[in-house]
């Protein structure tokens, strides 16, 4: 972690001056009530880099759709992939807001909301530097504000590998809407 400037703004689209070395923001309750962990793991990377959003453009509720999803396919033995994970939510942009947003496609529940509300999260972040001991800690996903999210479309299983289809089917035949800040308490 790297102490902050004041003026330092978490939602600057420019790159990083590289001399000081790759930088990426977290909001500090992805690690503290969401259970983030740090490297990011293949299926949150490739997200990312799919819905094209930094991790800090994101709102921490979908971090928790993400953690969620990624526990529950481990226990059912689901390979979680991007695929998979956009057959079931889809990207939305407010334009009164400047979080990116993944809400539940309409008929395919799987998670509810963590929270209904995140006052003063704003303010509350930190800076991960990769450091010359882990230099591709933070290689693999947008590092860096954009101005250009993917708004991700629910994927439709005509358009899945079969495998993802497999897996999507195998998720919606449990017919339930798990509480997501319970199957969070269940870190694998």
């Amino acid at each position: 972690m790297v102490r902050c400037g004041l003026d330092e703004p978490v939602c600057a689209d420019i790159e990083a001056d590289l001399a000081a070395g790759h930088f990426c923001f977290f909001y500090s309750t992805l690690f503290s009530k969401v259970g983030l962990r740090l490297p990011l793991n293949s299926f949150e990377k490739t997200l990312l880099t799919e819905l094209n959003v930094s991790p800090a453009q994101l709102h921490p509720n979908s971090w928790a759709f993400i953690r969620a999803f990624h526990i529950l396919c481990t226990h059912f033995g689901v390979v979680p992939s991007a695929n998979v994970f956009l057959y079931f939510f889809e990207m939305k942009k407010s334009t009164k807001k400047v979080w990116s947003s993944l809400s539940s496609v309409g008929g395919r529940g799987l998670l509810t909301l963590f929270q209904s509300s995140y006052k003063n999260v704003k303010g509350s972040f930190m800076k991960i530097q990769a450091s010359p001991k882990k230099p591709d800690l933070l290689e693999g996903f947008p590092l860096y504000w954009t101005q250009n999210p993917n708004l991700v479309g629910a994927r439709q299983l005509r358009d899945l590998e079969p495998q993802e289809r497999e897996h999507c089917l195998l998720l919606e035949q449990l017919k339930t809407i798990f509480e997501t800040k319970q199957v969070l308490s269940y870190e694998y």
